[in-house]
């Protein structure tokens, strides 16, 4: 009888396990039509989330609060969300044409609604990784509830700590509060929260804002008092998915009507059988790039370089960016505001109408092709497939379609960086699709070589397109970047979009084998690193260099 040897198990092998326990959890919890993330049906997402520890989640499995991941998280779900037992993930079902308002998280464009005091509903128009994203932050949100929960109740629920009554006594009675009381209030949270009063102070500069200065004691309140009422009432906090989300998702609903509205509009403005470029991009960078030098004669003068756009992305240059807006729409602009669900803006530039006398390219490339330029703004995840595979299909009825001349297709996006730091480049070569066996090689029009000279690193190699970014910690990602995958990042969307862009031009036929591909990341974060994690905070004016730095080059190609 041969003897088994007993290997143990890699933290990174134990987090791939948690990571396909997770997703066939969330497929099995959706296919069911609700569940109880903090019961029985929701207790493996709660254990298999445990195990992962995912970097954006911090001390999510310690017994002290979780601050910036909590940070991460309430700026991703509606303003709220932590006063409702009920939340309800629905399609787009009409909720726009009543009275209710639109609640949409700050970073997240979702339209989510508050349906009564313990009832939110949110609208999914972006495909299952919006579902994933939302059921795993709902996760961690009630498992730092139970920490709350845990520190502040006694006698089993029968008699609470002075810290929480105290709590409880400022957020119900709605009372002003003096600057000394304040600081008086943050020292009770720091002990239930099991926090330094340092710490805790800092998150609440972070939460607070003029309408709502005292938003962080309200969140944590609420949070702990809704887990109190699932331990000691059996008030259970449910999750339900509605009909009609379960029977459209993955049928391409919202893409299909996104893509036929902008295809309509080349039509109308004679520019469906134009050679078109498609770029995956913010809705700032190609447009300023294009037009702000035309637009903005004297600030041309006293900025230089990339000095501009930075002026461009400060938050009190509203009226310059309007001129620029103004400008590009007599040159050839046309924005095209989402009204499908997909939550993708777009702008069709006609190159014809662009004055290159004063815009800072050449027209050498594109002299003879009187090309279309199509910019749309990032998708999320699975969506980045079904809005591609719709917008590259012909256009029309089998009797009388009309198959796009598409050129090329350049993606630009944010993405997390294994090697090097916030603000860095990334130029992949091939993607690999996480969880699955499929990888994506390709050949990258842009080069390493071509993003040297601006004062950026830049990296090559191979990235990871992910299930879902807060999924992800340091033993996976390092496996990925220290194994012969030669991983330099991760993402949400490459894999899908060149999925897409595959099927169409070898499989379907709908557009040219010979389209070109340009795929340039910039870090937004580096998972490896400590404090450097997506909950860290953005990129601010860090970000405005390799933005603008991949953006030339993309349209220095076109040109």
């Amino acid at each position: 009888m041969s003897q088994i040897k007993n290997i143990e198990r890699t933290r990174a092998q134990e987090s791939t396990n948690a990571i396909e326990k997770l997703y066939i959890s969330m497929r099995h919890l959706f296919s069911r039509g609700f569940y109880k993330p903090m019961g029985v049906s929701g207790e493996t997402l709660r254990k298999s989330l445990l195990l992962l520890r995912p970097e954006i989640y911090g001390s999510i499995a310690e017994d002290r609060t979780e601050l910036d991941g909590l940070v991460y998280v309430i700026e991703r779900l509606p303003e709220g969300i932590e006063e409702c037992q009920f939340i309800n993930l629905t399609a787009d079902e009409g909720y726009k044409n009543s009275h209710f308002k639109a609640i949409i998280p700050p970073k997240r464009r979702r339209n989510c609604y508050r349906i009564d005091k313990d009832q939110m509903n949110i609208e999914i128009t972006r495909g299952r990784s919006e579902i994933y994203d939302i059921l795993t932050h709902l996760t961690f949100l009630f498992v730092e509830s139970h920490k709350i929960q845990e520190r502040v109740s006694l006698n089993d629920g029968e008699d609470f700590t002075r810290e929480w009554l105290n709590l409880e006594d400022v957020v119900l009675n709605k009372k002003v509060i003096s600057d000394k009381d304040k600081e008086v209030l943050i020292v009770h949270l720091g002990n239930i929260l099991g926090r330094t009063y340092n710490e805790v102070s800092e998150i609440y500069k972070v939460f607070s804002s003029k309408e709502n200065p005292h938003k962080f004691f309200n969140l944590i309140y609420w949070l702990g008092r809704l887990a109190i009422n699932e331990v000691f009432e059996n008030k259970k906090r449910t999750v339900t998915f509605s009909t009609v989300l379960i029977e459209e998702i993955g049928h391409h609903i919202y893409g299909d009507i996104w893509a036929n509205n902008i295809k309509s509009i080349l039509n109308d403005n004679d520019l469906l059988k134009r050679p078109i470029h498609i770029i995956s991009a913010n809705m700032h960078s190609v447009l300023n790039s294009i037009y702000a030098k035309g637009a903005l004669p004297e600030e041309t003068k006293k900025y230089a370089g990339f000095e501009l756009y930075q002026l461009l992305s400060n938050a009190d240059s509203k009226p310059l960016q309007k001129k620029v807006k103004d400008y590009a729409s007599e040159n050839g602009l046309i924005y095209v505001k989402d009204t499908s669900g997909t939550n993708i803006n777009v702008q069709i530039i006609d190159t014809n109408k662009i004055n290159f006398d004063v815009s800072p390219f050449k027209r050498e490339n594109s002299l003879e092709e009187n090309a279309v330029i199509i910019v749309m703004d990032y998708a999320f995840g699975e969506q980045a497939f079904e809005t591609m595979d719709e917008l590259l299909k012909p256009y029309g009825d089998k009797k009388d379609e009309i198959h796009l001349d598409v050129k090329s297709v350049s993606i630009m996006g944010k993405a997390g960086i294994l090697e090097g730091g916030k603000g860095d480049i990334m130029i992949p070569n091939a993607h690999i699709f996480e969880g699955t066996a499929d990888n994506y090689p390709f050949k990258n029009e842009l080069s390493k070589e071509d993003l040297d000279g601006f004062g950026v690193k830049s990296f090559d190699g191979s990235m990871v397109s992910v299930l879902g970014t807060s999924l992800q910690n340091k033993d996976l990602l390092k496996f990925f970047h220290d194994s012969t995958w030669n991983v330099i990042g991760l993402e949400m969307e490459g894999a899908h979009y060149q999925k897409a862009i595959q099927s169409a031009s070898r499989i379907r036929g709908n557009i040219s084998e010979n389209v070109k591909v340009r795929y340039a990341y910039y870090a937004s974060d580096n998972p490896l690193e400590t404090g450097a994690t997506l909950a860290s905070g953005g990129l601010g004016m860090t970000g405005v260099t390799p933005t603008y730095a991949i953006t030339q080059r993309i349209l220095e190609q076109i040109f």
